[in-house]
């Protein structure tokens, strides 16, 4: 079944360096799909001009360039304002009826032939979030077509009010079903390893749990620094960025209760069942979070100015570039267990994984001895490894204990994380992307975090680019 792509923001960044790229690899491993790709954005651009953005970003991809030359002929471009009624009226009508001048070899063609059928549509929201919130009202008044799909970049909302104010938006337009609020961490290949690692696994499912897990950390370290992206990240800050987006979302990968079946009604019920169970750690703000932003310093052979001092950057909104919340998730399995989420820029050290740290044994017998015991699971977010660290005889005592580390390399996915999702958008699965109860959650688990640092509850910190997580934050690897 064909399915067509409408695309708000085709001309923008976003579309070029992960939307497109992204379908380009899952057309990689089927070049078969039957895919027309609408682009509309008030920029102007000719068909053959989108044509070409389309064959540059398909094959960066990893698209066959016959495929995506086929894709091209067959796309359309229209420049409409999608914040007007009447154009994206114009819009949704002209791709329900295959009548938007898509070409066959290289001939063009206003009507729909015998066998076209567009299948179902998907409206992608590339836009940036205030932007998609006025499209949505817009929305409003116009007929939609039936089975219309609607996916929606992050950040979902501002906070927990402003999410759930949009969730009630969209809810006027399709049912949740047909809401793909799109999070590519979702997509990524040691994410949804989690599951089979989890529930495939006698050793680990029997171990699942407060009684042998001492603590979990989630972390996203990055030697990035802030790349040119200030007019979105100096709004965002490092816990909007990554923890409220992506991090809580695998946590609940990691705590979720056994799902009955891997299908997306259970899988999503399981997930936001976890994120309705959590709390900050001690129920406090200030004990649960801390933040910091990076000074002048140098990672690796690159000099990186202080981030106050970035391009686009504003000091006065003193946005953090180094997030850390814990948290716990208070039903019967993880009471007890502090979770940590961490996310931070310019660091020295990258560290993107997540840590399972077991319970020392509840009795070492005498005359073993050793620094530290600790047994850990570290799966790896980037590369896609994992490693199993656990205490065995020493080398050269016997009786001195020490870390064995057994590590292998996960599958190699055959889809980046972003097409990976996009397979299930364009397929009308929304298994892999975020319902609209859990996006609130997120929000509430991080609005008084965000509320404390607003109140300068929370001092920031500091730290020079280039150098480790602060050794007092208690980073599990250090």
């Amino acid at each position: 079944m064909t399915c067509t792509l409408v695309i708000l923001g085709a001309s923008g960044d976003l579309t070029k360096r992960l939307l497109l790229p992204g379908i380009g690899s899952l057309l990689e491993r089927e070049p078969e799909r039957e895919l027309r790709i609408v682009g509309s954005d008030r920029a102007e651009m000719s068909d053959d001009q989108f044509g070409d953005l389309l064959v540059s970003s398909l094959t960066a991809g990893g698209a066959p360039e016959a495929v995506a030359r086929r894709i091209a002929d067959d796309a359309a471009y229209v420049c409409a304002d999608a914040t007007s009624a009447e154009e994206v009226r114009q819009v949704l009508e002209g791709a329900a009826r295959c009548s938007l001048g898509f070409r066959t070899g290289g001939a063009r063609r206003t009507q729909p032939q015998p066998g076209d059928g567009v299948g179902h549509l998907v409206l992608y929201f590339a836009l940036p979030p205030a932007v998609t919130e006025k499209v949505c009202r817009t929305l409003q008044e116009v007929d939609v077509p039936e089975g219309l799909q609607l996916a929606m970049e992050k950040p979902f909302g501002r906070d927990e009010e402003s999410a759930r104010a949009l969730n009630e938006l969209v809810a006027t337009l399709v049912p949740e079903q047909q809401v793909h609020r799109v999070d590519h961490f979702l997509g990524k290949s040691t994410v949804l390893d989690l599951i089979a690692l989890r529930f495939s696994n006698r050793l680990f499912q029997a171990v699942w749990s407060a009684e042998h897990i001492e603590s979990i950390e989630i972390a996203y370290d990055e030697s990035l620094a802030l790349e040119s992206r200030a007019g979105y990240y100096d709004h965002a800050g490092a816990l909007r960025d990554m923890i409220q987006s992506h991090l809580l979302q695998v946590m609940a990968l990691v705590t979720m209760e056994p799902p009955a079946r891997i299908t997306d009604r259970d899988l999503r019920d399981a997930t936001a069942a976890v994120l309705r169970a959590t709390r900050l750690w001690q129920q406090s703000p200030v004990a649960a979070s801390k933040r910091a932003r990076y000074t002048a310093g140098q990672v690796g052979d690159r000099a990186v100015p202080a981030y106050v001092d970035e391009d686009g950057v504003d000091p006065g909104r003193e946005t953090e570039t180094l997030a850390q919340v814990t948290v716990e998730v208070a039903n019967p399995r993880w009471a007890g267990v502090p979770i940590t989420l961490r996310s931070g820029k310019a660091l020295g050290e990258t560290h993107k994984h997540v840590v399972i740290t077991f319970a020392d044994v509840r009795h070492l017998p005498e005359g073993l001895s050793g620094a530290d015991t600790k047994d850990r699971l570290v799966i790896g977010l980037s590369p896609d490894v994992m490693e199993l660290r656990i205490t065995t005889n020493g080398t050269s005592d016997p009786f001195a204990l020490e870390q064995s580390v057994f590590s292998t390399t996960l599958r190699e996915a055959e889809l980046e994380a972003y097409g990976e999702v996009l397979a299930g958008i364009l397929d009308a699965n929304p298994m892999l992307t975020v319902r609209g109860d859990a996006a609130e959650e997120c929000w509430r688990i991080c609005d008084e975090v965000l509320a404390a640092w607003a109140g300068d509850e929370v001092p920031m910190e500091e730290y020079p680019a280039g150098s480790p997580v602060p050794r007092s934050w208690g980073a599990a690897l250090n």
